[in-house]
């Protein structure tokens, strides 16, 4: 499946290349960006309510929410941030998505399958502020160190995605301070919440931590808030319920 979804992305890429070749890429975003790590690092645990119409796993999940009724819906729920799924082919997704959403004033994190530095300049011609950069996607410690360093440079938060401790200790390589624990295995599909256990007892002071994938009770989140993880992105479990926002509420009590 990763495989899939790298190459999924290579004519996106190309276009961008296209465009940059050509001088037609736009400039970047001119507003201000809200701070995506101070959201998730007020009093208690943050939840970052993901807007994600499809997946591989789920096939179609919700098609019927629009983009603004699940950012007032999220919003008015709780929520300290947003994650938008941008993949077109596989999550049903759209970079136009997160427009909605930065609208309401929260901050965006911009999630997607991103391995090139036009990627990242293209993400920042939105109003995103943060990207995700998935290790086993990038996979070489140079490029990772080039894409965390253009992310901050261009104002976004870098979120890095691990998924292993090698894969935290690059992280840390290429100087991130947000990590993202994926329970998801991206090859298979498979959850483990066991991971989030194990690779949260490696967590150094002034990092900011993320737990992804396999939450859906907010006893879980008040869990591994006990065991240090600052934040919590949660998508299919809000995106299949009757009422999103109601299950959010639900997951922040």
């Amino acid at each position: 499946m990763l495989y899939r979804f790298i190459k999924a992305k290579i004519p996106e890429i190309q276009y961008l290349r296209e465009r940059e070749i050509q001088g037609r890429n736009t400039g970047f975003f001119a507003g201000s960006r809200p701070d995506f790590a101070s959201a998730l690092t007020m009093p208690g645990p943050s939840i970052i309510a993901e807007y994600k119409r499809a997946s591989p796993s789920k096939g179609i999940i919700n098609d019927s929410i629009s983009p603004e009724s699940a950012a007032a819906e999220f919003l008015s729920a709780g929520a300290s941030a947003f994650s938008v799924l941008t993949e077109e082919k596989y999550f049903g997704g759209s970079l136009s998505f997160l427009n909605h959403f930065a609208a309401t004033g929260l901050p965006v994190l911009r999630k997607d399958f991103i391995f090139d530095p036009l990627q990242v300049e293209q993400t920042a011609q939105t109003p995103a502020a943060a990207v995700l950069l998935i290790v086993r996607v990038i996979k070489e410690i140079s490029l990772l160190k080039e894409l965390v360093n253009l992310s901050f440079s261009l104002g976004l938060e870098p979120v890095v995605e691990i998924f292993s401790g090698r894969e935290l200790y690059l992280a840390r390589q290429a100087e991130a301070r947000t990590l993202l624990v994926n329970n998801r295995d991206l090859d298979s599909l498979e959850i483990d919440l066991d991971l989030s256990s194990m690779l949260i007892r490696k967590k150094k002071p002034g990092e900011i931590w993320i737990c992804a994938s396999g939450i859906d009770k907010s006893t879980q989140v008040r869990e591994f808030y006990g065991l240090g993880f600052e934040a919590f992105l949660i998508g299919t479990s809000l995106m299949s319920a009757a009422s999103p926002g109601d299950k959010l509420r639900e997951l922040c009590a």
